[in-house]
């Protein structure tokens, strides 16, 4: 029998019963909506959830920390007699080469903090921020770009983030006066006033100037709040502080920061780093965590549209064992007319795949359609709800992949072909004289 000769006889046959047809497609329309619209429904909440997060920082930025000795580990006591874990991994010279070597890595910038208290002063305004210091003479190594000015770190100048000038008050405003706007900081000359305490409580402060060469744009993320220097300048102050000199080798740096060329390569590279026996730390972990969870909840909403599917695909296989026990003195004619075993098989496999497909495409379009309705609806409800809270508006809430209706459509025409693969072999291997006997 040729294909398309089989193909019009299986449409000839369905469209005989399209009562009987339509009720048992609308259990493979119900089941294929359903899992269809459930997955979108995850994967637009994982879109969303993924667009917020990437607010969060750098994805592309791995924050290194030194390698601690466990609790109940050796303590070192520093000239105060402050206790700390002794490092058992410092970021030294040589650990800086071998994080550089991890392939992937494009940067690896060492960091060091103030330890102190310092006040920024400008004309009558006083602020503050994190005094950072980083191993590099182009900030922008860090992932930042400049709003105003330069990334270009030099000695006597500094780099502000985005929000320090938020920071800034007047010491002496009365009561009732109207707060001062936030100052334009970019090449303006501030006194920065480093504090520490000698051991009888004693402030002592020390005075310096520096020229703002840059201000950078919002980032989300640590550098908003934060005022960059050379790393020689903190350790100067560091060391003016402390009172100690610094031995990079021997304690190596607080703080590094590893630049990586790709999101993708991202928790391999803080793998390495961890194995290195230092502490490593990225934003991308918990994306990763995010991503996870919301692939969870795509299996649990697929499995639930799943058994409504089940039960379309028993229906599909009553309808065809039906259909043999009406057919059958049919199938008794067709065989004595040189119609082979094989040939009423793929008529009746034909039929019940029939019925998934249009199952299927019915249930991918009602899905479809009810998606654009319920964006509406719950991108509405969300956009309320982030205005209320100053969140960023929501990307979306249903998203449907191109390969979600076909997959569907494709998994309820196979569903239909195997519910109906028992019904179509009990009539292959009818006896052509025992089915034209058949009352």
């Amino acid at each position: 029998m040729k294909l398309t000769d089989l193909i019009a006889l299986i449409w000839s046959n369905l469209a005989r019963r399209k009562g009987r047809v339509a009720l048992t497609a609308i259990g493979v329309v119900i089941g294929t909506t359903a899992v269809v619209l459930l997955v979108s429904l995850g994967v637009g909440l994982q879109q969303n959830a993924q667009s917020q997060l990437g607010g969060i920082g750098d994805l592309t930025r791995i924050t290194v920390y030194p390698g601690f000795s466990e609790t109940g580990g050796a303590v070192v006591m520093d000239a105060q007699g402050n206790g700390a874990p002794a490092q058992t991994a410092p970021l030294n010279e040589a650990a800086l080469q071998a994080i550089a070597a991890i392939p992937g890595v494009t940067a690896v910038i060492p960091q060091d903090y103030f330890m102190g208290g310092a006040t920024i002063k400008i004309g009558r305004l006083e602020g503050g921020g994190s005094i950072i210091g980083a191993g590099t003479e182009e900030l922008s190594a860090l992932g930042v770009t400049a709003a105003q000015g330069t990334t270009d770190l030099a000695r006597g100048t500094i780099i502000v983030g985005s929000q320090v000038a938020n920071n800034f008050y007047d010491p002496r405003l009365r009561p009732g006066q109207e707060p001062p706007a936030p100052p334009d900081l970019y090449d303006q000359s501030l006194t920065i006033e480093l504090i520490k305490w000698a051991e009888d409580g004693t402030e002592i402060r020390k005075k310096v100037r520096a020229r703002v060469a840059g201000v950078l744009d919002e980032a989300r993320d640590e550098p908003d709040w934060s005022i960059y220097m050379p790393l020689s300048d903190v350790e100067g102050y560091n060391t003016w502080s402390t009172g100690q000199r610094i031995d990079r080798n021997k304690n190596g740096y607080n703080t590094v920061i590893v630049k990586v060329e790709d999101v993708d390569v991202v928790l391999d590279v803080t793998d390495q780093i961890t194995a290195l026996g230092f502490q490593a730390y990225t934003p991308q972990s918990f994306v990763q965590g995010i991503s996870g969870f919301y692939l969870v909840l795509q299996v649990v909403f697929g499995a639930m549209g799943a058994i409504a599917l089940l039960v379309a695909a028993i229906g599909i296989a009553n309808t065809m064992t039906m259909a043999i026990l009406e057919r059958t003195r049919e199938i008794g004619l067709m065989k004595a007319v040189g119609a082979s075993n094989r040939d009423v098989l793929a008529i009746f496999l034909g039929e019940a795949a029939g019925i998934g497909f249009i199952g299927g495409l019915g249930g991918v379009l009602i899905s479809w359609g009810l998606g654009q309705v319920l964006n509406v609806i719950v991108l509405g409800y969300l956009a309320g709800q982030a205005a209320q809270t100053g969140a960023p508006p929501p990307s979306g809430a249903i998203a449907t992949p191109l390969w979600l209706p076909a997959s569907a459509l494709l998994f309820a025409t196979l569903m239909g072909l195997a519910s109906g693969l028992y019904p179509a072999l009990s009539a292959a291997t009818l006896a052509p004289v025992a089915a034209l006997k058949y009352e």
